[in-house]
């Protein structure tokens, strides 16, 4: 078993989820303290114009390795503040912030200095999680399953984790314990988008804004004819794969446009292609603090919809806990992708070590995968 640090930036933009956790891979042996880190307003406008500008940015752009460097320093102090209360800490994971994912086109694209944070934490980092299963012709996404299924090792399926952070995603573990997962559609991102826009907030605070307004059906549908919505599972998204939705209810009131985009976050989740019909829905990111989203589903799906937080799990830190137990999964080549998962052609691992901090590199980091097998979840 390791201690490790994991660490999420999610599409929302919003900061830095820190978490500890201690695990082999497979099992959860314990959760340690955890932090969030909001961006400050500047750094998180820089992020949101280089996310803009992502598929026509060259690699060597200046503002961009600017933006990577000001990124990866706010995840330094989200790890300093953890090692202070936790110091006894084996690894870092570390996914970086998204600012591109077209697995069409075989493209993801996370950034953060993995070597300066090992550097300036002196621990190992694991970090791009992401591309060897795209490259492989997988999309890359979701990633978390793994971890749901690990957390829910003793309830009985076909249940159901939505996961609703700027984009919404699903794992289904079904009666025998297969993981089916995909991305949904929008999550909170539009929602925050708009609520910025009109009300100057970063987001619709406790969903007040969309509860005074009405939801305009026919602009919804037309949202809901997007092609991504008739493909199979899996499939994944992008952060701005829906950003003409935005224009689309822009004749609507402020309160009539939240509502709308409420409503299209639910609907895609219910129209959501899945081999089974969950008996129950949990829900975790910040989108389970939206009462509209939380009303919506349960009319919309029909069965008990609650938040994860009534498994007793931490609902705010579930994706860096994620981003820990993954990574000691790449440390020991297990896998982190699987065909039901992110239509990868098989089960693939992924990540890279940097050990830029450590020298010399400890000898636990070569024995890793000879770690003590727990019995593994069946996928």
């Amino acid at each position: 078993m390791l201690n490790v640090i994991g660490l999420m930036s999610g599409t929302s933009l919003d900061g830095v989820d820190a978490a500890v956790i201690r695990t082999d891979g497979e099992r959860i042996d314990a959760f340690g303290p955890d932090i969030s880190l909001p961006y400050p307003a500047p750094l998180r406008q820089r992020a949101r114009r280089i996310l803009d500008r992502a598929p026509d940015l060259p690699p060597d752009d200046p503002e961009l390795g600017a933006v990577e460097h000001a990124l990866t320093l706010h995840h330094v102090d989200a790890v300093r503040r953890l090692q202070a209360v936790a110091p006894d800490i084996d690894l870092i994971g570390f996914h970086g912030q998204t600012i591109l994912h077209a697995p069409d086109r075989h493209r993801t694209w996370q950034i953060g200095d993995a070597a300066l944070l090992s550097r300036a934490t002196g621990l190992a980092v694991i970090h791009d999680f992401r591309s060897a299963d795209v490259a492989a012709g997988g999309e890359g996404a979701p990633l978390v399953p793994w971890f749901h299924a690990a957390l829910l090792h003793d309830v009985t399926g076909p249940v159901a984790v939505l996961n609703i952070g700027g984009v919404a995603n699903i794992t289904l573990i079904d009666a025998d314990r297969t993981i089916h997962a995909c991305d949904t559609g929008p999550g909170n991102a539009l929602l925050d988008d708009w609520a910025l826009r009109h009300t100057g907030t970063a987001c619709d605070v406790d969903g007040k804004l969309a509860a005074m307004g009405t939801v305009n059906h026919a602009l919804l549908e037309q949202m809901l004819a997007d092609p991504y919505f008739a493909r199979p599972a899996p499939k994944s998204l992008d952060r701005q794969t829906f950003a003409t939705a935005l224009e689309r209810v822009s004749v609507c009131t402020p309160a009539d446009g939240a509502a709308t985009l409420a409503a299209f976050t639910v609907e895609a989740v219910r129209r959501t292609p899945l081999p089974v019909r969950p008996m129950r829905w949990y829900v975790c990111g910040g989108g389970r603090h939206n009462p509209v989203l939380m009303h919506g589903l349960r009319v919309a799906l029909g069965v008990p919809v609650g938040p994860v937080d009534q498994l007793g799990w931490n609902g705010d830190a579930l994706e860096a806990q994620c981003f820990a137990f993954l990574a000691v999964r790449s440390l020991r080549g297990l896998p982190l992708s699987a065909p039901t998962v992110t239509g990868g052609p098989h089960a693939l691992s992924g990540g890279r070590l940097t050990c830029a901090g450590l020298m010399p590199v400890p000898s636990w980091i070569w024995k890793a995968g000879s770690m003590e097998q727990a019995t593994p979840v069946r996928r």
